[in-house]
């Protein structure tokens, strides 16, 4: 059923949440054994409000990027799938709530890719808006740097990410929510649609008469408004459907 919607579709648009990733190591936060649920503490790293008040967070988010999974994963199965819908031409616009860059690894065209909250593969300054290659300010952090100044002006340094309490990218924003306006089927792959406006999007396109599809391990506030649900591990799924394309 779903593999038809894909062949006879004009533009397929997919959103993706850290569900797609936790398959390549990267946990997720809400899940069960998600980094948030298991440590409501590291909530604080990624809330702006908290960064830029208490030197202690920045000091904590700065051990999590040095430490994170994130650095050794590998794209898996489920990112390697989108790659073949796209290589199908299938694939209109992938909108991905993770910044850990997978999609791109795994070979998706990053023209196609909207990362609608940032990327941890930059660094950025709050005062001057520098931006640079995380790598670089991680090895000032591994050397003692626990909380290390832009270099250029001394400002707050953070990852290129959006943190709760920071404004997506407004150009982001906009080409997610046309091309889901646009799409004629819209996959929301691993994510909970707990997180706005990006969960807003499968609804958009839903409204503008696109088929929903939903994958994703835990219920999600979607799921009754959904055409389908999948609830089986995304890797295995997707590149069964991919196949059928």
């Amino acid at each position: 059923m779903v593999a038809g919607w894909l062949r006879d579709a004009r533009r397929v648009v997919v959103l993706t949440g850290a569900g797609i990733s936790t398959e390549s190591g990267v946990p997720d936060f809400r899940g069960p054994k998600g980094l948030w649920t298991t440590n409501p503490g590291a909530e604080k790293t990624a809330t702006l409000q908290h960064y830029v008040a208490d030197a202690e967070v920045r000091r904590r988010a700065w051990r999590h990027r040095l430490e994170s999974p994130m650095w050794r994963a590998r794209p898996n199965a489920g990112h390697r799938a989108l790659v073949e819908l796209e290589r199908k031409g299938r694939l209109d616009t992938l909108v991905t709530q993770n910044i850990d860059g997978l999609h791109q690894a795994a070979g998706s065209s990053p023209g196609i890719v909207v990362e609608i909250h940032g990327t941890v593969h930059e660094a950025m300054c709050l005062q001057c808006g520098w931006r640079g290659p995380m790598p670089a300010v991680l090895e000032r952090v591994a050397a003692g740097d626990a909380d290390p100044p832009c270099e250029l002006c001394g400002g707050m340094l953070k990852s290129a990410t959006i943190s709760f309490g920071q404004d997506l990218v407004a150009a982001d924003l906009e080409r997610s929510q046309r091309a889901a306006a646009g799409c004629d089927v819209f996959l929301a792959l691993g994510t909970s649609l707990g997180v706005y406006p990006a969960a807003g999007l499968p609804e958009i396109a839903r409204r503008a008469g696109a088929r929903v599809l939903v994958g994703n391990a835990e219920p999600t506030p979607f799921d009754p408004a959904a055409d389908a649900v999948v609830r089986r591990p995304l890797g295995e799924a997707l590149t069964e459907l991919v196949s059928m394309v």
